[in-house]
């Protein structure tokens, strides 16, 4: 039976509370970097206006932009959005699980694992509209190990230019090394990744 995932978009007025935590997160990020907006802007490729209201939430972040400052940071997104759970622990019910949507392309997010420091792997669940696509341009860390699962609808996976075309049931392993795209021609896709870190 499929698992009704919620897509509550966040009014442009009032940020959600992972939102808010986000964006201190972010902020904390660069000063533990010792970057500047300007310098941060400058490694990102993101604009310093842009920058400074993702750290002031006044804006969600959409998945290009969190990859673009992972990559910047050294650290895959399902980390950094672990940093920002309130309270880790070993078992997570599903209605506590931390779902995470890119206000751009409504990509869902789900972490299934429960968030831990120490450990090398952990488990998400994405769903990608029909039509939608995000691009990385690089890995946050490269040599990310993904393990991707595919549940439901049809997924096309370009991989340092090499596409591959999933559907149900199939699954591909693969290490993240350079640009990757996710796109869904219909219908929506719904797959799971193990994620391990190198």
């Amino acid at each position: 039976m499929r698992d009704v995932l919620p897509f509550d978009p966040v009014p442009d007025a009032q940020a959600s509370d992972i939102d808010l935590r986000l964006a201190a997160r972010l902020a904390s990020l660069r000063q533990e970097h010792g970057l500047s907006l300007d310098a941060l802007a400058q490694a990102s490729g993101i604009s310093r206006a842009t920058l400074s209201r993702l750290e002031r939430g006044e804006t969600s972040p959409t998945a290009s932009l969190l990859g673009r400052l992972c990559t910047v940071y050294g650290r895959p997104m399902s980390r950094l959005l672990a940093e920002v759970e309130a309270d880790p622990a070993r078992l997570v019910r599903h209605d506590e699980q931390s779902v995470w949507v890119d206000p751009e392309t409504g990509f869902r997010r789900r972490g299934v694992s429960p968030p831990a420091k120490g450990f090398s792997a952990e488990m998400v669940l994405g769903t990608l509209p029909e039509g939608a696509a995000i691009s990385y341009a690089a890995p946050p860390v490269g040599g990310l190990e993904h393990h991707l699962w595919m549940l439901e609808g049809r997924l096309d996976l370009t991989l340092d230019g090499v596409a591959h075309a999933l559907s149900p049931g199939d699954c591909l392993r693969y290490q993240l090394a350079g640009a990757s795209r996710f796109s869904c021609p219909g219908p929506e896709a719904r797959y799971l990744i193990a994620i391990c870190r190198p």
